[in-house]
């Protein structure tokens, strides 16, 4: 049996695959310009396919724009909580993964732990995607690529800076840096710095990535300014994160010594914590396109995982 196209994080690709995948998500979203949200794409790589939908977590950009683009891709979607599972009383994850190869195409997962995806996508015969882990969010960095390309053009040596916790997105983000040939500033207190293994993988890929707590040497001259919240779904040390993280605030100022750079955030936000308004309403934020792009990159990783687009531009 062919093993199934599992997306699960970003350094699991190579680079002409991630490439290939930004490349279709570019041409999906030109191709639907002045089109129904509703209304579905030309090719339909995914008619007849039914995607599963598992949160652990409450979502809002994860759950609609999936929903909406397993529609235009042509298929449909089911949509469930842990919860409302057997899960939620004791099903083990493999025994899940099973029954859902059955009665579904591919499996889109938001998890609390990273190694339950793993696990599910150990079991699984259909594809398996993560929708958001404790351990990284390769669904959201793809979104926030296409953005930067849309608005600045190839990546390729670029420079991002990372300002605040070194959570999931900004795992994410040391994934794709060696991949696609862009610079990757971390500024963060050293109590919250990014994973050490993820560090250590994109050393050995060459990849040029910076560690500081100093957000104004991150900032200096990118080209892009990327942040997420300081207190996610389950982190109980809030009153010590925010003491922490205090200092990484994006503002206006921090914006100036950018080069031109426009601002990201996966959302949601929590204004005048780690971004003042005038920030995220400003000129400089491509928040809400970023918001927008979930469809579009997901869609693409959808058609990856189906086999309508190629591996490495095959």
């Amino acid at each position: 049996m062919t093993q199934p196209r599992h997306f699960i994080d970003l350094w699991k690709l190579d680079g002409p695959t991630l490439r290939v995948i930004l490349e279709d998500a570019k041409a999906r979203k030109a191709a639907r310009a002045g089109w129904g949200k509703g209304k579905v794409d030309a090719d339909a790589p995914a008619d007849g396919r039914v995607l599963a939908m598992i949160f652990q977590k409450n979502s809002t950009r994860t759950r609609f724009s999936f929903d909406a683009a397993i529609r235009q891709l042509g298929g449909s979607g089911i949509i469930s909580t842990a919860n409302d599972m057997q899960l939620g009383r004791g099903e083990t994850i493999e025994d899940t993964a099973r029954v859902l190869s059955r009665m579904v195409d591919a499996v889109m997962i938001r998890a609390n732990s990273h190694a339950d995806v793993e696990r599910f996508a150990q079991v699984s015969t259909v594809p398996v995607i993560n929708g958001l882990t404790d351990k990284s969010h390769p669904c959201q960095v793809i979104a926030d690529l296409l953005t930067i390309e849309e608005h600045r053009g190839d990546i390729g040596g670029k420079t991002i800076a990372w300002v605040g916790d070194g959570n999931n997105m900004c795992s994410s983000f040391i994934h794709a840096a060696p991949l696609l040939g862009f610079k990757l500033n971390i500024a963060c207190p050293a109590i919250y710095h990014p994973d050490l293994i993820d560090l250590a993988r994109a050393q050995e890929l060459q990849g040029q990535i910076t560690l500081t707590d100093d957000p104004k040497a991150a900032v200096r001259g990118a080209d892009v300014v990327a942040a997420d919240t300081w207190v996610s779904m389950g982190d109980t040390d809030h009153d010590e994160r925010l003491a922490a993280l205090e200092p990484y605030q994006v503002d206006d100022a921090l914006m100036d010594l950018s080069h031109n750079g426009v601002f990201l955030h996966c959302l949601p936000a929590h204004r005048g914590e780690e971004v003042t308004d005038a920030v995220l309403d400003g000129p400089r934020s491509l928040a809400w396109d970023e918001a927008e792009n979930r469809i579009h990159a997901q869609k693409s990783v959808l058609a990856w995982c189906f086999g309508a687009i190629g591996q490495g531009g095959g």
